[in-house]
């Protein structure tokens, strides 16, 4: 734990920006909003931290902000991923603010807290975008984004010292299958506000040009799938509701039918069905009697996309899944990016699977132009038309590791934006009353999460 944290509080002239974790790594978002004596926290999440015996999971420590939580109004949720939620659970006994969230991220957060006995204690909000809210000094509006979960959002932060765009995770998808497209007016609406600063997501900006839609992923998806003779496994991001639909129209159309495996996905599945983003028509067999099926009408969607330890895929290459042991000559699909720091336990899981003669194909190695994953951040082109239509007078980079980091802030600089800013967490970024970067103002560490 960190030496007691400096008890910063900026004045009423002041509009502050101090992440706490996500800025510099690819996960554990935790950001803090800071005017007038008051703090406002946009993300509470997550990540892995790996070992050769064991992997962790942590968050970013919250003590400077747990030190005066009193001035923290609220815990303003962008999307439901758990980089950005998955440390509520840990966390609120120790801040113990009202959540605020859109109803699909509501309904995620309030499963979570089903777990605890003391769940029933935490406020959760439901927002509806564009429709403001007031947390003490802070106005903030949701606004619509599309990325790879349902009701993805940005957030407009209004304070009498200055108005900043936190853009959460992001891209520019006209199709995205779930959910409403990308709508250019919002944002081209925004330069009229006269944003003074934008936290942009970084994650892709080392790729040129634009992202493709989540809903390019069907023919590659469907060509690979249906060339399959025995049986499918297909392992995604469980949030990735708009892939999860994509693959039981896949199943509909091949003559397989589709179950899915792992708690997240089952419990994903779930909500969808109850918020209306699941069709009646696309119905899924209990994952139980997937094993009685013929190997040719056989779908599995299973988690385990980044290796995880307990997750459905690594118990299927172990063979001790209780519901389906895997054959030679069946496939396994890897529909998901490999994310850096997960690279080498993905490769290892590969490199498993084939050794029981699997066919397995990755979405990052699968060339001639098969698309089996689509990314849901933006590529070069897209931040370039974001930070047109906004045109913000500073750019601070977010959500990534260092490289992406300093690709945002290039791109930024050679777009013409005024001021922009790379830094790391635990720095002060100062958007009113002037703008500077005061580097390792508070202490940064991690802290391992209580299992759930």
């Amino acid at each position: 734990m960190s030496q007691s944290p400096k008890l910063m509080q900026p004045t009423k002239y002041d509009f502050w920006f101090l992440p706490l974790g996500g800025t510099g790594e690819i996960g554990m978002n935790m950001n803090l909003y800071g005017h007038d004596s008051q703090w406002l926290m946009v993300d509470c999440g997550m990540g892995f931290e790996h070992t050769e015996t064991r992997e962790r999971r942590v968050c970013a420590d919250p003590s400077f902000i747990e030190a005066q939580r009193e001035n923290l109004q609220a815990i303003v949720i962008t999307h439901a991923h758990e980089d950005h939620i998955g440390a509520l659970l840990s966390l609120w006994p120790r801040l113990q603010a009202p959540i605020y969230a859109t109803s699909f991220a509501a309904a995620v957060i309030l499963n979570k807290l089903s777990q605890v006995t003391w769940g029933h204690r935490v406020p959760v909000i439901e927002v509806e975008m564009q429709n403001p809210m007031f947390m003490g000094e802070f106005e903030v509006t949701w606004l619509p984004m599309p990325h790879s979960i349902p009701e993805a959002t940005s957030v407009l932060i209004e304070t009498p010292a200055g108005k900043l765009l936190h853009t959460g995770d992001w891209k520019i998808d006209n199709n995205p299958v779930v959910g409403t497209a990308f709508d250019s007016a919002i944002y081209q609406h925004l330069k009229s506000f006269q944003v003074d600063a934008m936290v942009c997501d970084a994650t892709n900006a080392i790729k040129p040009g634009k992202t493709l839609s989540e809903s390019a992923c069907y023919q590659g998806l469907y060509q690979t799938i249906s060339a399959a003779k025995n049986r499918v496994v297909v392992s995604c991001f469980s949030s990735n509701i708009a892939r999860l639909l994509t693959l039981a129209r896949i199943a509909k159309k091949t003559g397989r039918q589709m179950a899915v495996f792992g708690r997240s996905m089952e419990n994903m599945v779930s909500i969808a069905r109850r918020l209306g983003y699941w069709p009646r028509e696309l119905e899924l067999i209990d994952p139980k009697h997937i094993g009685y099926l013929p190997p040719e009408e056989v779908l599995v969607v299973a988690t385990g996309s980044q290796a995880e330890p307990r997750a459905a895929l690594t118990k299927m290459a172990q063979g001790r899944h209780y519901w389906l042991y895997l054959e030679p000559e069946d496939t396994v699909i890897f529909s998901a990016m490999k994310i850096p720091p997960n690279k080498t336990k993905i490769d290892q899981l590969i490199k498993k699977l084939r050794a029981l003669d699997l066919t397995v194909i990755h979405a990052d190695e699968v060339k001639d132009k098969v698309l089996l994953h689509a990314s849901g951040h933006p590529a070069e082109d897209d931040v370039k038309q974001l930070l047109e239509w906004v045109q913000p007078k500073t750019l601070i980079p977010t959500h990534g590791e260092p490289e992406h980091l300093k690709a945002l802030a290039e791109l930024a600089k050679k777009t013409g934006i005024q001021e922009v800013f790379e830094g790391r967490n635990g720095d002060l970024f100062k958007i009113s009353p002037f703008v500077k970067v005061e580097r390792n103002t508070v202490p940064i560490e991690i802290i391992e999460l209580l299992e759930s």
